[in-house]
């Protein structure tokens, strides 16, 4: 049976929880580059964004495990309470490292929340209402980004730049209070384990058709995949068994290993000490791997066609694009002396574009279903390359002028938005419908993954040029030399989206 249209304050809780996520993501990106500068962390930049991404991972995970356990309304209220300390850690921090550490809190907490929103809607809402809420809960992803580095920009310049921070700490609360009332109610009317597992599948559908259609879509319900996805047993075949009663082999676990690794490795990436850099390099190198191979699909590291090529596309894309954007408002106030306003609208027009090109991939879509759109795909790559050419010049020489940036970034925005949708549409058309939850969170954790490795590489190219005599614009012509290789690699390998036909 159905559970009735819920309270309008759930809907409203649940829009303004993501649209807070939103907003932290895009405008502190923006301010990001004052903010190094004022507390000493440009040569370790880039974990400004790695710190909340590998956090992210862990929250994620967390989150959709206690939300199966205990039901939404708990794990929703500790991980706004997480997110809030995170914000006002960040926003108090007199130095870098202690910066660091509110961005890590934030991201539990960002995690908790992406994966907990759709979990709510499941539960909560009507199959007749669901699409409704995904479209609003897109929309709350949207308007941020289109609006938020702007937003973020003039508080910045006008009052502080620990504003953005302080800014969202009484609107969480408000979300608590709209949309954990009623979760409270949910939990014990609809508690049971079957009633999840039947609400999931319908998320699952709901999160497939979404990512197909725009930026945010894919972002924000795919999250909620990797909350029951990531690590359900994809490297045994069968996610059951006494294996999963093990802690080590845990989603969670597995989650905190992979970032764990993962930091170990970028964290190595910027000693001096050769014997200490080879050593944790190594090491967190082999663990990230170890876990990463458990966590996704068999063949994934080898692009197999199928959903492991998916989710390896997934991997390239957004390190591409996300790894460029990271970099970009640092390029722009610290090579071409714009201000965070200015750089803002870079951010704001590949926003907008990655909307546009999302939507006209949507629109022509029928013409590839059944069939592989390795076409559309290449071509996405290939336009995202151009764009970040064309960025990188507008960043990086001063012969060009700065505008330029804006305007490759816009170019390197619709090429996102064609080939992010294409391959995601693609890759969820070929999972077994029992093993959508599995596909859709491999390439949620691929891209968080991403995010986070591109930016702390970048960030080590930031560190180490500093340590070496080196400046701002070498490091940035290395990180985008990086983000155009990976877009290069993803247009050659978008053919193998399918396996050969025959």
């Amino acid at each position: 049976m159905e559970p009735p249209a819920p309270p309008t304050a759930l809907t409203w809780g649940i829009v303004l929880s993501v649209g807070l996520v939103a907003f932290e993501s895009m405008g502190v990106a923006t301010v990001l580059p004052e903010i190094a500068g004022r507390l000493g962390g440009l040569n370790a930049y880039g974990w400004g964004l790695s710190a909340l991404m590998l956090a992210n991972l862990i929250g994620t995970v967390a989150a959709g495990s206690a939300a199966d356990r205990h039901g939404p309304a708990r794990p929703l209220a500790l991980g706004l309470a997480v997110f809030a300390v995170g914000c006002a850690v960040a926003g108090a921090a007199l130095g870098w490292p202690v910066f660091l550490a509110g961005r890590f809190l934030q991201g539990l907490g960002v995690g908790a929340v992406m994966a907990l929103a759709y979990t709510a809607i499941a539960l909560a809402y009507p199959r007749r209402l669901r699409a409704r809420m995904f479209a609003l809960v897109s929309g709350a992803w949207t308007v941020p980004s289109l609006v938020g580095p702007t937003i973020a920009a003039v508080v910045s310049d006008r009052i502080s730049w620990r504003g953005v921070f302080v800014l969202l700490l009484p609107l969480i609360a408000v979300a608590a209070v709209l949309a954990l009332p009623q979760l409270r109610r949910l939990k014990a009317a609809e508690g049971t384990g079957d009633d999840r597992d039947g609400d999931a599948t319908g998320t699952s559908t709901a999160a497939t058709a979404t990512a197909t259609s725009n930026r945010t879509r894919a972002s924000a319900a795919n999250r909620a995949r990797a909350a029951t996805g990531a690590g359900t047993g994809t490297d045994t075949g069968t996610g059951t068994g006494t294996e999963v009663d093990r802690w080590w082999s845990t989603p969670v676990a597995r989650s905190i290993l992979l970032a764990a690794g993962t930091g170990i490795l970028l964290a190595g990436l910027q000693l001096r000490q050769a014997a200490l850099l080879v050593t944790l390099v190594a090491v967190g190198g082999a663990t990230a791997v170890v876990a990463l191979r458990r966590v996704t699909p068999a063949g994934t590291l080898a692009a197999r066609p199928g959903v492991p090529a998916g989710v390896a596309l997934r991997f390239l894309l957004c390190g591409a694009y996300f790894g460029s954007e990271a970099f970009l408002p640092l390029g722009l106030v610290r090579l071409r002396g714009l201000s965070a306003s200015e750089a803002g609208l870079g951010l704001s027009a590949g926003a907008i574009t990655w909307v546009l090109g999302a939507a006209w991939q949507g629109r022509a879509d029928s013409r590839w279903s059944g069939r592989s759109r390795a076409v559309p795909i290449a071509a996405g790559f290939a336009v995202l390359l151009t764009g970040v050419v064309v960025m990188a010049l507008g960043v990086l020489v001063d012969a060009v002028p700065a505008w330029t940036a804006v305007v490759g970034w816009a170019v390197a925005g619709a090429g996102m938005g064609v080939a992010f949708n294409a391959a995601t549409t693609d890759a969820m058309e070929q999972a077994p419908a029992d093993r959508q939850g599995e596909a859709s969170g491999a390439m949620q954790l691929a891209q968080t993954l991403a995010v986070a490795v591109v930016s702390g590489l970048g960030g080590a190219a930031v560190s180490l040029s500093a340590a070496h005599g080196g400046s701002v614009s070498t490091a940035l012509t290395a990180t985008f030399a990086l983000t155009a290789a990976l877009a290069a690699a993803g247009a050659l390998t978008a053919r193998r989206i399918r396996p050969a036909a025959g």
